[in-house]
């Protein structure tokens, strides 16, 4: 039986380990509007979804009574964007200091990807739509 959840993802709250950094980082690699903005935390627009910055020590109670995990314990998910060409968008990160992780890479999926992470390791993936191989 399926209980029907709306499929619409509302927020996306991301764990960091210092909230300055990342406040910095976002607003260099993002062209994203800040709608809340504290000293633990801060929301980003992005489309119609939103990606809340929280200082880790904040997390515990959202996630109880599973443990926050640690960053250094490696990737834990994988955020895309899709963008209409890869290649300029790869060269713009490198320009401000983004190092990529991988990438371009041609996908059999139908994708062209590269991925970066910010601070406190939050994979993000640029994708641009090409044929499947």
């Amino acid at each position: 039986m399926t209980i029907g959840l709306p499929s619409e993802v509302e927020v996306i709250t991301l764990f960091v380990d210092d909230i300055a950094s990342a406040k910095a980082f976002y607003a260099k690699v993002f062209a994203s509007e800040t709608i809340w903005e504290d000293a633990v935390s801060s929301v980003l627009r992005f489309g119609g979804l939103l990606i809340n910055l929280l200082d880790v020590s904040r997390a515990p109670p959202l996630v109880e009574p599973l443990p926050v995990a640690q960053s250094s314990a490696g990737a834990r998910a994988l955020l895309t964007i899709r963008v209409a060409d890869i290649d300029q968008v790869c060269s713009a990160l490198r320009e401000i200091g983004v190092d990529l992780l991988n990438g371009p890479i041609d996908r059999p999926w139908g994708r062209r990807t590269a991925s970066f992470a910010d601070p406190s390791g939050h994979v993000w993936e640029i994708a641009q739509l090409i044929a499947r191989t």
